[in-house]
């Protein structure tokens, strides 16, 4: 039986429930999302084209949430500046925002913890050249999720934000890459199953002349014209290699964020230069699957410290499928990856 204390408790609650005013109870998640996202973009008419809606639905939104606000607490949240000027949030404005934003976050994130719990969802994230590995273990999955309705959700990950992701929830699972040692498992706090391994190589289309068919050393990769990547994976191989300034000892020529870009740098002939990248992507360029017109593949020498190899794999939160019966769609994926054994069909694909 509840105590004296508990009742007090109860009745204090219900009387805050029962008292919230009108003018708050008629406010909407969405005119919270609104809010929130012309907070961002800075005017209605910015925020209606990434909601895909009418400026004039926008403003309406942004009316009511004001007049709901003047009667509350005396004060507009938003104020128009002039033509063509961002909004002015006041400080309720942004008191609201704040509250919006931590709102919708917390409500979504719990809907995907129970969707998480039940089974009905999960969120895989693979990166631009391992969607094709989720491909691969797919077929077989494919009947039992749409006769159970699960949701499987595909997000695309970079390399460099796949620890956060997974971290903050946002993904279940990643099929990925990261720099290890040879021969040794990576050291990570995740569930990790490992798929391959692979080096890095050079794609080049300077002359043999310039640059000789002949493994590439540490001492002479500086003297080099480098077209390096401004982060992820192939930038912590220099970075190991080099120090955190390598680009105050390389000849870097630019800098690239996506290996498309660096490839049409050197097949349109715009730089002649070196990109790192790994052997397989080397490979597809050889054999036409990726463009590179011409280009020549050039391999690291062996004296590069420590030595280093591409590790790619799928990873998982510590621990979290043991939590989780054997048919939930965690470890339905999990199994799917483990039983596509490497060596006997290793996908035509390109890690990234």
């Amino acid at each position: 039986m509840p105590d004296i204390g508990d009742e007090v408790d109860a009745e204090e609650l219900l009387a805050t429930l029962l008292g919230c005013p009108p003018e708050m109870l008629d406010v909407s998640l969405d005119q919270l999302r609104t809010l929130a996202v012309v907070h961002t973009a800075g005017t209605a008419q910015r925020a209606a084209r990434v909601l895909g809606r009418e400026q004039s639905s926008v403003q309406k939104q942004l009316d009511n949430l004001n007049r709901a606000a003047t009667r509350l607490v005396g004060e507009a949240l938003v104020l128009k500046q002039g033509r063509g000027k961002d909004f002015l949030f006041t400080p309720s404005g942004e008191e609201v925002v704040a509250l919006a934003i931590q709102t919708l976050s917390s409500w979504t994130e719990s809907l995907n913890r129970s969707r998480r719990r039940l089974g009905s969802t999960v969120t895989f994230g693979t990166t631009e050249f391992t969607v094709e590995f989720l491909g691969a273990v797919w077929p077989t999955l494919r009947e039992d999720f749409e006769r159970r309705d699960i949701h499987l959700n595909i997000e695309h990950v970079r390399t460099r934000d796949l620890w956060r992701k997974l971290d903050a929830k946002k993904v279940d699972m990643v099929c990925g890459s990261l720099a290890a040692q040879p021969g040794r498992p990576p050291a990570l706090d995740y569930d990790f199953l490992e798929w391959h391994r692979e080096r890095v190589a050079l794609l080049t289309n300077l002359t043999t002349r310039e640059l000789p068919d002949t493994p590439v050393t540490f001492v002479k990769l500086p003297s080099l014209p480098l077209l390096a990547p401004t982060a992820g994976l192939l930038a912590q191989f220099l970075g190991h290699w080099y120090g955190p300034d390598y680009r105050g000892t390389l000849d870097v020529i630019a800098d690239i964020d996506s290996l498309n870009y660096g490839l049409n740098l050197l097949n349109t002939e715009l730089l002649h230069g070196c990109m790192l990248t790994t052997e397989r992507v080397a490979d597809a360029v050889l054999e036409g699957r990726l463009p590179g017109r011409g280009l020549r593949k050039i391999d690291l020498a062996d004296d590069y410290d420590p030595a280093l190899e591409i590790v790619t794999g799928i990873f998982a939160r510590k621990g979290e499928r043991d939590r989780y019966a054997a048919d939930h769609p965690l470890n339905l994926l999990w199994e799917a990856f483990a039983a596509e054994s490497p060596a006997r069909a290793v996908p035509a694909t390109l890690p990234g």
